[in-house]
């Protein structure tokens, strides 16, 4: 017998787009159960992540008029990747495999007969990842580009072009609800895990309807907490940067104690002006990015959960 399928879909202020993502999910996974690629008792799961919108009531609207809808409502807003985890950790106990993908249908539900096949394959992870980037900004393509070369240099293990379409097993799931950590990067965790995985590659589409849940802003900051959450490297090189300045203050004091005994005076006024302002920025940005570090653990030894359910619809 076919194994079972969820679909994890975080939702957040999504009314314009949800009707339309349920159609078209629903008509994939009968597709796929009528094709025998997936068990009949496959589920589509929505995650209602603190909408102030209509997102929750249609859902339940969903749920009633279609069996294969199910629903699981946070109790506020606590971001894409809370509420992602929380609904692959619903979704865990019922399901041998699970697809999370975004709710404005710019992943390609096509590609899901791919995932599925890869799983059957013998693989527990598969991610998917943009074959190209064409309906990014200019600006947005080369930040992005940027960031995963940047995670790479940090040593982090990152699929690139990788968001979060991806296929996880049971056992995958099993693996990740191990890691405890309140700063959640699932792109940075999941291959952590280190089970047999694959890729499929495809194609973005433009955004149905609404508008993007990541400006830049967000985008930033989501950015800094994969890079802080996955490497110490960042401490390191303000380490190193300490010791280049304390090395070149070092030269700079031989050289004036030199053209002191040669009996030369110093103007130097706006030598110096500019190098308090630069070693006073320099040791404030380092501070920032130890304090960073810090408010991770801060974060973390305080052990609040990551979430919260108010309601769930099965």
């Amino acid at each position: 017998m076919a194994d079972i399928l969820y679909l994890v879909v975080p939702c957040y202020n999504e009314e314009q787009v949800l009707p339309e993502t349920a159609k078209r999910l629903t008509e994939k996974l009968s597709g796929m159960i009528e094709g025998g690629a997936v068990s009949p008792e496959s589920r589509i799961l929505l995650v209602n992540d603190g909408s102030r919108d209509r997102t929750w009531e249609i859902i339940r609207t969903l749920h009633e008029e279609n069996p294969m809808v199910c629903g699981v409502k946070l109790s506020r807003n606590k971001g894409h990747q809370n509420a992602l985890l929380a609904g692959l950790m619903t979704a865990m106990p019922l399901c041998d495999m699970a697809i999370s993908l975004d709710a404005d249908l710019q992943d390609d539900v096509d590609v899901i007969d791919q995932f599925v096949a890869e799983y059957y394959k013998g693989h527990d992870v598969v991610y998917g990842v943009r074959k190209k980037r064409d309906t990014d900004t200019a600006f947005k393509r080369a930040t992005a580009v940027g960031f995963y070369r940047f995670m790479k240099a940090l040593g982090v293990d990152i699929v690139q072009n990788h968001a979060d379409y991806r296929l996880m097993s049971k056992r995958a799931l099993e693996g990740l609800a191990q890691f405890d950590e309140v700063n959640l990067f699932l792109r940075g965790i999941v291959p952590l895990i280190g089970y047999p995985s694959a890729v499929v590659y495809y194609d973005r589409h433009e955004r149905f309807a609404g508008e993007s849940k990541y400006p830049l802003k967000k985008m930033l900051s989501f950015a800094f907490d994969g890079i802080t959450s996955f490497s110490v490297k960042p401490i390191r090189l303000i380490t190193a940067l300490g010791i280049i300045i304390f090395a070149a203050s070092l030269l700079m004091l031989l050289y004036f104690l030199a053209i002191w005994l040669m009996g030369r005076t110093v103007q130097g006024w706006t030598t110096l002006v500019c190098s308090i302002w630069m070693i006073g920025g320099i040791q404030l940005l380092c501070l920032g990015v130890i304090g960073e570090y810090i408010g991770k653990i801060y974060g973390e030894v305080k052990r609040r959960p990551r979430y919260l359910i108010e309601e769930t619809l099965r």
